[in-house]
């Protein structure tokens, strides 16, 4: 590591330790957000302060691509949650969704320093190199060795040590571990390969049956192919992995569709497999970030040029093998997050978001677009150092350090949300935001839609299996890039693009994901806008 690396590499971790003010934009009807067409209420469309948190120093946020709620940390090492919290996913020992960030009372004896958020589970990771995790734990994606309780409410212990990072997918979690020959361990949903130990899991669920379910993988496992190893960083999307080693050599598994894994391929990748793009001259540096969207991969290479490689827009080609995304080049980029298909940059005093947004998760503000085909500045953002951010589903969030902004701070908006108990009951049986609607009713009128809209802008690959649940996301509809119930209904993939659709199906068999071509946009609507509004050309330094 040069001297000039080593310096930078302190002043990043002076920025952790001491936190900044955190903001955040997007969808706050945390019930719906992903389960519903149209307008929905109580979007922040501008970057905004919560309330429980303004002058709280916040050191890291967690989300996930899939995920509908959110995971904060602050300098001391308290956790805070808030969102949708219909498995537990939040950690305060009960269902009931939380409009506020609130603190997770269970954890308040450890030093929380990271943080990881799938579809409904929350993984945490302690400044003693333990980890323990709440939610929904049907394939073992808690890591607690046990899928006996679908629900934990409350944290439970993970069977893994030593461990310095987390990261998770829609239902699957990985560790990053410093034991030796052990540094990367996974557990939960077996389904693409995603967890990397050469198999999917997959068998009948009767003799009789052609359902296919996936055998659960409750014990956290180390990855035996990259045991010779040292993976230093790791992203999940909901069904894939991206990780790098201590020599900048980059990996991906799981999920191959529309070729986010980055092979010039869309087949499902069972063990880890190097990214040829990344090697020889090209390996990652030390300060590299790389981030998993729900359908595409990024990562900074050498000069800090960002690489994107999968669904990268709703319209035009796939990328199926890392490409320059050349409208960054230039740009410092320090951190970057990806949700389901919107990314959010911070690079040297800028604030850069662009992709499909439904919600104002771009946080283009009242008078901005909804969406962008082309990175973009954050205006209200301009001029402020952003330490971190995450995004989730239909949500951004954004750490910025506070020296020399009080002042722009105090006049940005600040959002109460309801208080525990003001209304927020089971979220089973009320939406905060919307319209009442029976939970029977509301989920007829999501599977006649996902009927009517085989493809859409998201990605949330689910099993046959969790669509039965009685309480089920019905966000999982609108997943992949196309419904679940296409595929579900003939094995039929709805492919026209690259690559064999996979044959293995029955009556009501599954598309495997091998081969799946880039399905046809329906979204012919928001493709449009965007190339309406898109601002051409890339955003300019000032």
């Amino acid at each position: 590591m040069s001297a000039g690396e080593a310096e930078k590499k302190v002043e990043e971790e002076k920025e952790v330790e001491t936190g900044g003010e955190l903001l955040f934009c997007g969808g706050t009807g945390w019930d719906i957000v992903g389960r519903r067409k149209g307008s929905v209420d109580g979007n922040l469309i501008s970057p905004t302060r919560l309330r429980p948190l303004v002058g709280i120093n916040i050191r890291f946020v967690a989300s996930g691509c899939i995920s509908c709620h959110c995971v904060a940390l602050d300098v001391e090492g308290r956790c805070y949650s808030w969102g949708r919290n219909e498995k537990g996913q939040l950690g305060h020992g009960d269902k009931i969704q939380r409009d506020r960030p609130t603190v997770v009372s269970e954890l308040s004896k450890y030093k929380v320093v990271k943080a990881g958020a799938g579809r409904s589970h929350t993984v945490v990771v302690t400044e003693d190199g333990q980890s323990l995790a709440f939610g929904w734990n049907k394939h073992g994606q808690l890591g607690s060795g046990s899928a006996k309780n679908e629900v934990e409410s409350t944290p439970v212990r993970c069977l893994v040590s030593e461990v310095k990072n987390t990261a998770c997918g829609g239902d699957f979690t990985v560790w990053l571990s410093t034991v030796e020959g052990a540094s990367i361990l996974t557990a939960g949903l077996p389904q693409y390969g995603q967890l990397g130990h050469g198999t999917d899991n997959e068998y009948n669920s009767k003799d009789s049956s052609v359902r296919l379910v996936y055998e659960a993988q409750p014990r956290p496992r180390a990855i035996a192919s990259l045991s010779g190893e040292t993976v230093v960083k790791v992203a999940c999307g909901t069904n894939h992995t991206v990780a790098v080693d201590s020599k900048g050599n980059v990996y991906t598994w799981g999920f191959g569709g529309y070729g986010r894994l980055g092979h010039r391929e869309q087949k499902d990748e069972w063990v880890p497999r190097r990214v040829d793009v990344f090697q020889n001259r090209n390996v990652l540096p030390p300060d590299a970030v790389i981030s998993a969207g729900s359908v595409n991969s990024a990562c900074t290479a050498g000069g800090g040029q960002l690489y994107m490689w999968g669904k990268i827009k709703n319209t035009g080609d796939d990328w199926m093998y890392p490409k320059p995304l050349m409208d960054l080049s230039g740009w410092n980029i320090r951190c970057m997050d990806s949700g389901n298909m919107h990314h959010f940059v911070g690079a040297d005093n800028s604030c850069i978001s662009w992709g499909h947004a439904q919600y104002g998760e771009l946080g283009y503000g009242p008078n901005g677009q909804k969406s962008s085909a082309v990175p973009k500045k954050v205006d209200i953002l301009d001029g402020m150092h952003v330490i971190s951010v995450a995004c989730g589903m239909g949500h951004s969030m954004v750490i910025v350090d506070r020296t020399n902004l009080d002042e722009r701070l105090d006049q940005l908006d600040i959002y109460d949300g309801k208080a525990f108990g003001e209304g927020n009951e089971e979220t089973e049986t009320k939406a905060p935001l919307a319209k009442q609607t029976s939970k029977k009713g509301a989920k007829g009128l999501d599977n006649s839609k996902k009927r009517r809209n085989t493809i859409d802008s998201s990605d949330s690959e689910n099993r046959e299996e969790e669509n039965s649940d009685e309480d089920s996301d019905n966000s999982e509809g609108e997943v992949n890039g196309e419904s679940e119930a296409k595929r579900q209904r003939g094995g039929k993939n709805a492919g026209r693009g690259r690559g064999k659709a996979a044959k293995k199906s029955a009556s009501k068999g599954k598309g495997t994901g091998r081969g799946r071509g880039r399905p046809p946009s329906t979204s012919k609507s928001s493709g449009s806008s965007q190339g309406k509004t898109g601002m051409r050309g890339r955003p300019r330094r000032s």
